[in-house]
């Protein structure tokens, strides 16, 4: 049957439809069919796989098209592995950087693009940095990027931080009783070994404020620390103040050391007027002490001098009652004599 005889079946007239007929018509509409998906495939996802193919990113259609129901941005996984390809580090052997293992991270919540770039900066600056470690600092929270770009350019910070502390300066007493305000500057550089559960910032900072107050504190003088303010950043690195952090720290330099109070010698004025109020007291406590035994000796006189008299007037009652009883007749004047 021609394409006549099948018009004129369309228009009502002609002969019925064979079954060869209805199968060439079911294949075109397939076909019809699977031109219209690959056109619609060609428009959504042509122009990234077309990208992807000439930069030797090797991500197929069907990848693509995954993406798409597993809700996956393909337009960053193919930029990003473009640029892992461009950079040379996508093939690495022992941690290869493949569509599905971005696809993994990105659906993780972690940032692929920045892992990647973070990873093309590390193999720049010949940094051990693969793509696990990179993804694991990344899921961590961790800045990974800001991690290598602050491993190949140190960063400094103040001591103590400003930007937490209201204090712009560390206070510590030598030996001698002087007080010195001391502001330090401290220069470190990311550890990537231990960028995972190492401490932070603030640990450093604590761990510097803390090695200066003890140098300074063991000093016999505070002059020997203003002639020498490098002992100070001498004692405080052989402390290893960076273990278990995610800093190795590179120097310590004393920006500024100024001289406080003499806090010992007001010390020691505020110990002797403690002192003589002291004295005071206990002398205050004799004098109260020497009253009340004065008038006790006073009571005692009192009291004795009353038996005195009580004795005085027992002598003419003995006087009399020895007339009385003529024991009295033997002495001069008695019996008229």
């Amino acid at each position: 049957m021609n394409l006549q005889s099948v018009l004129m079946f369309a228009q009502g007239g002609g002969e019925p439809l064979t079954p060869s007929v209805l199968w060439m018509l079911f294949f075109g509409a397939v076909l019809v069919v699977l031109g219209l998906v690959l056109l619609i495939v060609a428009l959504a996802y042509g122009k990234i796989w077309f990208q992807a193919y000439m930069s030797n990113a090797r991500v197929s259609l069907m990848s693509l098209i995954g993406m798409s129901f597993r809700q996956v941005n393909a337009r960053v996984i193919v930029q990003s592995k473009i640029m892992a390809m461009q950079a040379g580090v996508g093939n690495d052997p022992s941690s290869p950087i493949t569509t599905r293992r971005l696809e993994a991270h990105y659906l993780a919540g972690g940032d692929v693009p920045r892992v990647v770039r973070a990873i093309i900066a590390a193999h720049r600056a010949n940094i051990d940095l693969d793509f696990d470690r990179a993804a694991a600092i990344d899921l961590a929270g961790r800045d990974v990027l800001d991690a290598v770009q602050t491993s190949v350019n140190p960063k400094v910070i103040d001591c103590p931080d400003s930007n937490v502390s209201r204090k712009t300066t560390l206070s510590a007493i030598a030996k001698n009783g002087v007080e010195l305000k001391v502001r330090a500057r401290v220069t470190v550089r990311t550890n990537l070994q231990q960028l995972i559960g190492g401490a932070t910032e603030e640990t450093i900072i604590a761990r510097v404020g803390e090695g200066i107050i003890t140098a300074i504190g063991s000093s016999e003088n505070h002059l020997l620390v203003m002639e020498n303010p490098d002992r100070i950043s001498k004692a405080v690195l052989q402390r290893g103040l960076d273990a278990h952090t995610a800093f190795e720290i590179v120097s310590i330099d004393i920006a500024d050391i100024d001289v406080g109070e003499n806090i010992g010698a007001r010390l020691q004025a505020d110990q002797a007027e403690a002192d003589t109020r002291v004295a005071r007291a206990k002398a205050e406590e004799r004098r109260a002490f020497a009253i009340a035994r004065e008038q006790e000796m006073k009571a005692a006189v009192a009291e004795n001098r009353a038996h005195v008299v009580m004795a005085e007037a027992e002598v003419p009652k003995a006087m009399a009652q020895a007339f009385r009883g003529g024991r009295l007749s033997g002495m001069p004047g008695a019996n008229g004599q």
